[in-house]
């Protein structure tokens, strides 16, 4: 190893060909993060070294580069380890500096510049030979494209890239500083010769047989943080059984989907953004090692697992490559709306709307190559036995925090046992289970928590809707039983509609005393209440007598659930009665999809595994960092439209420069009738309510299913409604 700290001169002048492996990640740097600093600090360089500092340097950072071995004659060559980013967008300006000194005629000027950016013809034995730097493949189109554009450069003729951004930005940012006046020639000189000997670089270049993994994972660039997914990429073309020879192959073969928009998208598990393809890396390597980790340490781990367990790279890439796309193929299977899925793909759909991340690696293991000789229907009952022990969780808020721990011993337990007989162990190991954290709950408990429990309130609305489609689907048969033609309800889309409107006052009078308008106003929110419809009720109908309701359901509305709810009420009206005894019908076909063993009782003691309750306001969500400070508000539903509020650092809510304590003080100020905060406000600028706020700030603590404390009386709730639009 060699370190030494040089100029881009000393980098680039000699012959030589700097070779981005093509394993590497693409261009991904910046105007606001890294052109324009760079740019500035060019000119505050120049400034200071006119001024009063002559000998003044500016250090860019590091290079970490390796030595390839090359036949006799040949251009020298490097592979760069480190620094990339860096390394490109200096040709991206050196070349379009030297455009700029081509335009204005500085022919002397331009020719220092030259063999900054341009290998000699007499070194070139292919045309790509002429370029100092040559890209990952993702970026070559880009960067051949505006590094061979002729002076003045028509940025309107290179395709769009991030490139040809960059080296437009330094284009007219060095035209701008140069301008065209009569000190514009010695401007130039001043920007070139700073360019070429004032920035400063520490070069580390590595021998052949040196380690350049360890290097790199030590480093600590000013870039852009790498995902696991790139520093294991990394690991693993460093050290792919016969080296460059075999690497473009391998990767385009093995990796490169995953460097495609599907899996570099960000997603979110609690507070937590990480790519798709990292993520899918910490699944499946839980599923092949069976420890619980952090997604944090999953390069830690996977190195781990290759040096001490796989160890051959070249047998490792097809095994992930494999469960990758299988790991795809449910998500997309899963998001199908409409027609019939595979179990599999319900499984996913379903436990999606609970915590399907926890459920990954569990999928990812079953079809690993050590389970093909599990039978199809037993992998359906195991699917079947687990959906049950999630939603049956869900439905009575079982504890959530520890469950990640619990599905890996599950996988640890059912990896000592026959195959053959995994249906069967995985419902042994269920059952046997007393933990606040992995219990199956049993029909009673499921019962208890469902028989006159506000569910509307009480379930984040996603997960209702689920319910709602699965005793759908069962009345037409499906995932397994005498299949409807109608075929399963629409996914993801129907709305969530209350039979007795939560406006009921105008249209459905009765004598009742004050008690009984509010606990009209909490029977209301039961399951029995409720139904789905794929396409939105007017406000009129919605909120319309019961015959006019039931009229329009009858003639032009196919949910089996909802004709259910005609026939208890029959040519009868529909009251509390009604909603009591659809809740109980529906409860015992939600026992009958998502069935226990018979005779199991699960935990029957609430101080064994008690509920969570917590107590969250606006001062806790700002102090947390979920709601900045000023955050604006604005009232979600249209009857007020127009309503707009900001959130103070103490929490307060303030509304035409009054003070409020909480989101529904302010929001009572503003329709003068009992409502719920949470629900009435959303965050300007976003699609959230504060309730989906909250919701998130829940789930990163692990307490997504907590029972919320709200300022307001439980009877007050949701009096506002926003209800039927599905949040």
């Amino acid at each position: 190893m060699k370190t030494d700290v040089v100029k881009p001169k000393d980098v680039f002048y000699n012959p030589t060909r700097l070779v981005v492996p093509l394993f590497q990640r693409p261009y991904v740097w910046s105007r606001e993060t890294q052109w324009e600093p760079l740019w500035q600090d060019i000119v505050r360089l120049i400034d200071v070294i006119s001024e009063h500092v002559p000998d003044a340097t500016h250090f860019l950072g590091a290079i970490v580069i390796q030595q390839v071995p090359t036949t006799l004659g040949s251009l020298p060559a490097w592979n760069v380890i480190d620094g990339q980013q860096r390394l490109t967008t200096l040709q991206l300006l050196l070349d379009a500096l030297h455009a700029e000194l081509i335009r204005h005629g500085w022919t002397a000027l331009s020719e220092q510049i030259e063999p900054l950016v341009e290998n000699p013809p007499a070194y070139r034995e292919q045309e790509h030979d002429r370029y100092k730097l040559w890209p990952t493949n993702r970026d070559r189109e880009g960067f051949t494209a505006v590094m061979s554009a002729q002076s003045p450069v028509d940025y309107s003729g290179i395709p769009k890239s991030r490139l040809a951004d960059a080296h437009k930005f330094f284009a007219e940012a060095m035209a701008s500083w140069i301008g065209d006046g009569d000190n514009a020639e010695r401007r130039g000189r001043m920007l070139v010769a700073t360019i070429m000997d004032r920035l400063e670089i520490a070069s580390i270049r590595l021998d052949a047989n040196e380690d350049a993994q360890a290097i790199f994972e030590t480093l600590n660039a000013r870039g852009t943080p790498l995902s696991a997914a790139d520093l294991i990429k990394n690991f693993i073309f460093q050290n792919i059984p016969n080296g460059a020879t075999n690497a473009e192959s391998t990767y385009l073969k093995y990796w490169a989907d995953f460097e495609t928009p599907w899996w570099e998208a960000e997603v979110t598990t609690g507070r937590i953004k990480n790519s798709r393809a990292s993520l899918f890396l910490w699944q499946w390597l839980t599923a092949r090692t069976l420890t619980d980790f952090p997604i944090r340490e999953v390069f830690t781990q996977f190195k781990h697992y290759v040096n001490t367990v796989a160890k051959d790279i070249g047998l490792l890439l097809p095994q992930i490559k494999t469960a990758a796309d299988r790991y795809r193929a449910i998500i997309e299977g899963a998001q199908t709306q409409n027609g019939p899925l595979t179990r599999v793909e319900l499984f996913g759909y379903r436990v999606g709307t609970l915590d399907s991340e926890i459920a990954r690696p569990l999928l990812i293991w079953l079809d690993e190559s050590e389970q093909s000789v599990v039978p199809n229907a037993d992998r359906e009952r195991i699917l079947a036995t687990l959906e049950s022990w999630f939603v049956r969780r869900a439905l009575v808020k079982a504890q959530s925090q520890g469950s990640n721990r619990f599905i890996v011993d599950l996988l640890q337990y059912l990896s000592k046992k026959p195959k053959v007989q995994l249906a069967a162990e995985v419902e042994a190991y269920l059952l046997a289970n007393h933990t606040a954290w992995g219990y199956w709950p049993g029909d009673d408990e499921v019962r208890e928590a469902l028989i006159g429990a506000p569910a509307y309130w009480r379930y984040l609305k996603g997960r209702l809707r689920m319910v709602l489609e699965a005793l759908e689907d069962h009345k037409r048969g499906y995932p397994d039983g005498r299949q409807l033609a109608m075929g399963p309800i629409v996914r993801s889309r129907a709305t969530i509609e209350h039979l007795m409107p939560q406006k009921w006052r105008k249209h459905w009078p009765a004598e009742l005393t004050e008690d009984q308008e509010a606990e009209r106003d909490r029977t209301i929110q039961q399951l029995g209440n409720l139904t789905i419809v794929t396409q939105s009720l007017n406000s009129k109908v919605s909120n319309g007598p019961w015959r006019t309701k039931r009229d329009h359901f009858l003639n032009s509305d196919d949910v089996l659930i909802t004709k259910d709810a005609m026939r208890i009420a029959g040519e009868g009206s529909w009251s509390e009665r009604e909603i009591i005894a659809r809740t109980n019908q529906m409860i015992e076909q939600i026992l009958n999809i998502w069935p226990a063993p018979a005779g199991h009782v699960g935990l029957r003691s609430h101080s064994t595994a008690p509920a969570t309750t917590v107590m969250v306001d606006l001062a806790l969500l700002v102090s947390s960092g979920w709601l900045e400070v000023g955050a604006k508000l604005s009232a979600l539903s249209a009857a007020y439209q127009g309503a707009e509020a900001a959130v103070a650092q103490d929490g307060r809510v303030f509304v035409n420069g009054v003070g409020y304590d909480t989101p529904t003080g302010a929001a009572r100020s503003i329709t003068q009738t009992e409502v719920n905060g949470w629900a009435f406000w959303g965050v300007v600028g976003t699609t959230r309510s504060l309730a989906d706020v909250r919701n998130e700030y829940l789930a990163s603590l692990g307490e997504a299913d907590a029972d919320v404390v709200d300022e307001v009386p439980a009877d007050a709730e949701h009096s506002l409604e926003l209800d039927e639009v599905d949040a």
